[in-house]
């Protein structure tokens, strides 16, 4: 089955072909982040316009990547949230209307399922069961996965997610957007022990998270710093590197106790955020220490992109999900509530 994906939730519009069979064939991507950047953040009424601009010309770029004609598509997925919902629209409205025009089926894919199941698009993908710790810009949970559709949240963010928190913290001490990649950047010239930032909710028992007062903590930081006269770019570094560590040894801590809590050794990181270095890193020294394996797909599947769309609809139309053609899409919608295949 030849699979036509469509990611258009937020700020990069994403196309990709996947066949069941031969895999991934082809994807392409359109970032907006010089678009958004000026203003500091994603401007919903700007990404929807620009998914407009950017989706035909990306299927074009695909098809003649892959050496595919659009009579060979046999379906088209599209991701029907969570997101911006001007946005999600651009792309429910296109997969509709091609699926109606090819005369083939379209279905909508949980936004969080593509992420969650990015890995599998890998040399060494994961077995189920394992435990997930989806960490983006919109979300931080960590859910149990028994299987395509079988999902149980362990535990999520009751504020920021840790990816927002980053993009907040980056604008609080003057860093462009998106604020990930920023702060990461600093951290590597960032001397180790001069600021300690707390590790939240680590100091009780659950998996809950917390990050809105990590990003306070580093606000009145970075004010106390400037009111002695100090706002250098070294001292951004250090402010950096605290903030980082302190966002991932919290992570690490929670991923222990859910991978303890469920008996499970195997660890998938997916989300715009598992692309973090230091991350990586961490995650995969505690699960050498308990004799685990942790799984994140490569660098340019970690954030949004049609591929893991492309992939994840493929699955549940193999499995003989059908929908409509409705344009249907929520900007809220728990992945618990997805049907087990």
């Amino acid at each position: 089955m030849l699979v036509l994906g469509l990611e258009t939730s937020c700020d990069e519009t994403g196309v990709a072909l996947y066949d069941s069979e031969r895999g991934l064939l082809a994807d392409a991507l359109f970032s907006q982040i010089d678009l958004h950047r000026v203003f500091g953040g994603v401007v919903p009424e700007l990404a929807s316009r620009d998914h407009v601009k950017r989706m035909l010309p990306l299927i074009r770029q695909v098809l003649e990547e892959a050496g595919c004609v659009a009579t060979e598509i046999d379906a088209i997925a599209y991701t029907a949230g969570p997101g911006l919902v001007g946005a999600l629209l651009v792309g429910a409205s296109c997969a509709q209307a091609l699926a109606f025009a090819w005369d083939i089926p379209a279905i909508g894919v949980h936004h969080m399922e593509g992420h969650l199941l990015a890995p599998m698009l890998e040399q060494n993908p994961p077995e189920f069961p394992f435990v997930a710790l989806l960490v983006s810009g919109g979300h931080t949970q960590l859910v149990r996965v028994d299987g395509i559709g079988q999902y149980e949240l362990l535990g999520e963010s009751l504020d920021d997610a840790a990816g927002e928190a980053f993009d907040k913290t980056a604008k609080l001490i003057g860093l462009n957007y998106p604020g990930g990649p920023e702060i990461a950047r600093l951290a590597e010239q960032g001397v180790p022990g001069r600021f300690v930032f707390p590790r939240p909710m680590t100091d009780r028992p659950g998996l809950e998270f917390s990050f809105s007062g990590l990003k306070t903590f580093a606000l009145n930081t970075w004010q106390q710093c400037k009111n002695a006269g100090d706002d250098s770019e070294q001292t951004r570094c250090d402010l950096s590197l605290a903030f980082q560590q302190a966002v991932v040894e919290t992570l690490t801590i929670k991923c222990k106790r859910a991978l303890k809590q469920t008996g499970l050794k195997r660890l998938v990181i997916a989300g715009g955020v598992s692309a973090n270095k230091a991350l990586r890193a961490s995650l995969e020294d505690m699960l050498g220490s308990i004799k685990g394996n942790v799984y994140y797909a490569r660098p340019q599947f970690c954030t949004d992109n049609g591929a893991m769309i492309a992939y994840a609809g493929c699955q549940r139309l193999l499995a003989g999900q059908q929908q409509d053609l409705a344009i249907s899409v929520q900007a809220r919608w728990p992945m618990e509530q997805l049907p087990p295949l």
